[in-house]
């Protein structure tokens, strides 16, 4: 049976551990600094994506009135 004098040294332990284990986690301030840069990042790929998807879009349409004039120019 666990006495007095072992529940307190479980107690110790435990918190001794948990104190460890919390130093590793960043606060709340770094947290979200780090959070507002990957949303900044992820904010300009997002835009990049964007532009190069319109330019794509913009040179298909080329393509296909280059091949439509082509096959209707005179020879």
């Amino acid at each position: 049976m666990l006495t007095q004098k072992d529940i307190d040294e479980i107690e110790r332990i435990v918190s001794q551990e948990l104190e460890e284990k919390i130093k590793l986690l960043p606060t709340k301030n770094e947290f979200f600094t780090k959070m507002d840069q990957v949303m900044g990042e992820l904010g300009a790929i997002r835009e990049e994506q964007t532009v190069i998807s319109g330019y794509k879009n913009q040179l298909e349409d080329h393509e296909s009135r280059i091949t439509q004039l082509e096959e209707t120019a005179p020879a």
